[in-house]
């Protein structure tokens, strides 16, 4: 009697494999908003939470020397557009050129440095994260404004040795984060770094979230 066996179809089909990994959410650009040099901060005209767009106004701060500096740059060019018209007569020497000419492009950077320093645009488009100043006050190291950019926004998390070789830039990330329960918020493989820890033996990815509602912020804790 010949024994009775069972008979299956074998075919092949593409098996998921998940990995869970943890990390921190983070702004994708942080901007710290200050001037160069002491100075009296006239008007702070964003709060805590208000959005910004690149190219904004942020603070304007006390223009008395840019006053000066521009009455400096427009003495200086009159000067050095004299001695050129001199010059090209031959009523003028190359010294003389050279030196109001340095003048000149001297005031000029003085001038653009003081413009810079007085009104504090954004650089970037977001949401202003801290404010450490009051209208009145004097400059005195801490930025006027944090200005971060949230969308989209980055995690950046630390991958085992093994994986290395099987991740690539552009792949599909799943995350959970304990603000809002079971809810998945879908990112992708963003940058993946060449190297590898020595100590810990993993690497480091950056996966972003496009995060279009700004439902995701800084400091949440992400799977």
């Amino acid at each position: 009697v010949l024994p009775k066996v069972e008979v299956q179809t074998v075919a092949s089909r593409m098996i998921s494999q998940e990995a869970t990994f943890t990390g921190t959410v983070e702004a994708q650009v942080v901007n710290n908003i200050a001037p160069q040099q002491p100075l009296r901060i006239k008007e702070i005209r964003f709060d805590v939470g208000d959005h910004v767009k690149k190219g904004d106004l942020l603070v304007k701060l006390d223009n008395s020397s840019l006053v000066q500096a521009k009455a400096q740059l427009d003495n200086a060019k009159k000067e050095y557009e004299r001695t050129n018209e001199l010059y090209e007569f031959g009523g003028a020497s190359k010294s003389e050129w050279d030196a109001r000419r340095l003048q000149y492009e001297v005031a000029q950077t003085a001038y653009n440095n003081l413009v810079e320093n007085t009104t504090l645009i954004s650089p970037i488009s977001g949401v202003v994260t801290a404010r450490n100043y009051d209208n009145g006050d004097m400059y005195a190291g801490q930025p006027v404004l944090v200005v971060a950019q949230i969308r989209p926004v980055k995690i950046m998390i630390n991958i085992s040795e093994p994986f290395f070789g099987k991740l690539k830039k552009g792949m599909p990330v799943f995350i959970t984060l304990d603000a809002y329960g079971d809810e998945v918020f879908k990112g992708k493989i963003a940058r993946i770094y060449p190297t590898i820890d020595q100590t810990t033996h993993t690497f480091r990815v950056e996966v972003s979230i496009p995060n279009n509602n700004e439902r995701v912020r800084p400091g949440m804790f992400a799977r």
